[in-house]
């Protein structure tokens, strides 16, 4: 199962915390909705019920009016509120001669034995609602709330009978019990808070992910991370500490680039002084060679005639141009490339390189062209332009003179990712497969006049740029190829 991204993850968490809030908020109202208020108002209508059913049926059992019986009230009362739990209440009349309390019952009392006894602590707020119910000749309510309960009491006329009144006790007690209320407002004040730490949790959340975009866009292919540019501060501690851990990994880059680059040249320079021995040995037998020819036409000048001394001065000046060459080449070898890079125009420098070549390639029917794949960069490469233009000079003279007449060479140029690719290609024999892993070597030739140095030029300037030069395993022609880090100055 794949895991989750960090913003996944907060954006869930986040959606949790949104529904506890939904579920704490509906918790809230239904406490609320069903607290002492609405208690109190249910309990009213049920004590009015019961007084008004106490009252008709007194009514109906006693014809005459203003007649009273007492046994008959306890009865009453008893026959309707034993179908009622936890209302109490009696008979009270109003008459000059016998006012007060004629009867009293409460047939669901809890406590041992039966109740008979009106309520002490409530007797107050019975006859204050008894007193309003006799002035207005009507049904008539009051309550009074003591912490979390409250006691409500009813009061209503007997029909038919003056002066005589039925009254209703009950109590109403919140739905959760005595701390209901207080515990509402515990949940609501918990809600509260919830929401305030939702609300900074968005925000922070939100801040998050501006920095891990702007983070992100520092670590793209193109981004300063790439660069090795130093990345800015984020402003978030946790963030901030991974962006000075990248900082200081681009440092070390940095400084590990320049030692491997301080070795490469320390290793090229090894590599040259490593050749000299074999140096030495081929030095003396190229110029062995036409020293030897040069001593026998002089010998022949000096005994000849005039003809035969000029053809031997011809000669001699012919061997001492190839002792010439031997030795620019071995030069050129021999002495550490100096890299001065700029930023180059590869298309239009390209063209300016094969130009010079295009009268050879001419003379022998060859088609010499080049081949720029190199779309829109960026940013442009730097290097030694006259160094590379003469590795490249090498390749192309050595393609040109394998190249059969009619045939082609090829100088093409492009982008493979961070690495500007120089390709050189005819349609020659190509080389052999046992001199493929010596041909760069110095010294290693395939044909009798050549010096072997050629190749080995090309690859001490690849080098020195920190590329490469490799001949490509391709049967269908010969291609060589330079490839130099896209680098800018």
């Amino acid at each position: 199962m794949p895991r989750l991204s960090f913003s996944a993850q907060l954006t869930a968490l986040w959606t949790l915390i949104a529904a506890l809030c939904g579920l704490m908020a509906g918790a809230v109202w239904l406490i609320y909705s069903s607290a002492l208020t609405e208690r109190v108002n249910t309990a009213t209508q049920e004590a009015a019920s019961a007084c008004s059913a106490v009252a008709s049926r007194y009514e109906l059992s006693m014809p005459r009016a203003g007649e009273t019986n007492i046994d008959l009230m306890h009865a009453v009362l008893d026959l309707v509120l034993i179908k009622i739990d936890g209302i109490e209440g009696g008979f009270w009349s109003n008459a000059p001669a016998a006012r007060g309390f004629l009867a009293y019952a409460f047939p669901t009392y809890t406590g041992s034995g039966v109740k008979r006894d009106i309520p002490e602590a409530e007797t107050p707020l019975i006859l204050r609602t008894l007193d309003s119910a006799a002035r207005s000749g009507a049904t008539r309510r009051d309550d009074l709330s003591t912490g979390s309960d409250a006691v409500i009491v009813v009061a209503c006329p007997v029909p038919r009978h003056a002066d005589l009144f039925v009254w209703m006790l009950t109590r109403a007690h919140p739905p959760l019990g005595p701390y209901g209320e207080r515990a509402a407002s515990i949940l609501a004040g918990v809600l509260a808070i919830i929401v305030g730490a939702a609300i900074f949790l968005a925000l922070a959340l939100r801040r998050w992910k501006r920095n891990l975009t702007r983070l992100e866009y520092a670590l793209a292919a193109d981004g300063d991370l790439e660069q090795s540019k130093r990345l800015d501060q984020l402003g978030e501690r946790d963030l901030d500490k991974i962006v000075d851990a990248l900082n200081r990994y681009t440092e070390r880059a940095h400084r590990l680039q320049e030692q491997a680059d301080e070795l490469s040249v320390q290793l090229a320079r090894a590599e040259r002084f490593g050749t000299i021995g074999k140096m030495a040995a081929q030095i003396a037998h190229e110029i062995r060679n036409p020293a030897g020819a040069m001593r026998l036409k002089a010998e022949n000048a000096l005994a000849g005639d005039g003809a035969r001394r000029e053809a031997a001065l011809r000669s001699i000046i012919e061997q001492v141009g190839r002792i010439e060459t031997q030795l620019a080449s071995l030069l050129a070898l021999t002495q550490p490339v100096t890299i001065r890079a700029r930023e180059v125009d590869v298309a239009t420098w390209i063209e300016s390189v094969v130009q010079v070549h295009l009268p050879g390639a001419q003379s022998r029917g060859i088609t010499l062209a080049a081949d720029v794949d190199i779309a829109s960069p960026a940013r442009l490469p730097a290097f030694d332009t006259v160094q590379v233009a003469r590795a490249l000079d090498n390749l192309i003279v050595n393609a040109l003179r394998h190249a059969p007449a009619g045939g082609y060479v090829t100088v093409r140029a492009s982008a493979q990712g961070d690495v500007l690719r120089l390709e050189v290609t005819d349609d020659g024999p190509g080389v052999n497969a046992n001199e493929r892993e010596q041909i760069f070597e110095p010294f290693v030739t395939g044909r009798p006049d050549g010096s072997g140095l050629g190749l080995a030029v090309v690859r001490e300037i690849a080098s020195a740029h920190g590329g490469r030069a490799w001949l490509a395993d391709d049967s269908l022609q010969t291609r060589f190829v330079i490839d130099l880090p896209w680098r800018t100055y």
